[in-house]
């Protein structure tokens, strides 16, 4: 995570002269994870696309849709001063040992 996080920082100041404010950059995540759903809801759920050709490419624009919301949650977080790499680390424990028989004994899930 260190090293994206590096990545889209010297991206940022090559070529994209500044970060967007915070409020901004949550606004664009917000469009991006719709995005996101868009197509989550026509290639897995009940929605259908309005053209076959849109199908075809659903898949590949998915991949792009999800890598977007990557994109900007990483901006956020460098603009915030937050360390995915840690940050992750530590909610991965903490649901660990909230977690750790939650799932296994939830009947719903057999």
């Amino acid at each position: 995570m260190k090293r994206k996080q590096k990545i889209v920082d010297d991206w940022i100041k090559k070529y994209g002269v500044r970060y967007f404010d915070e409020m901004t950059n949550m606004a664009i995540l917000t469009e991006e994870v719709g995005e996101v759903a868009r197509l989550m809801s026509r290639i897995y759920g009940e929605q259908s696309f309005k053209t076959k050709d849109q199908e075809l490419s659903s898949k590949t624009d998915l991949k792009d849709e999800i890598a977007d919301v990557l994109f900007v949650l990483i901006c956020i977080a460098n603009q915030t001063g937050i360390d995915l790499e840690d940050a992750f680390q530590r909610n991965m424990e903490k649901k660990t040992k909230r977690d750790k028989n939650r799932h296994k004994e939830n009947d719903k899930l057999s």
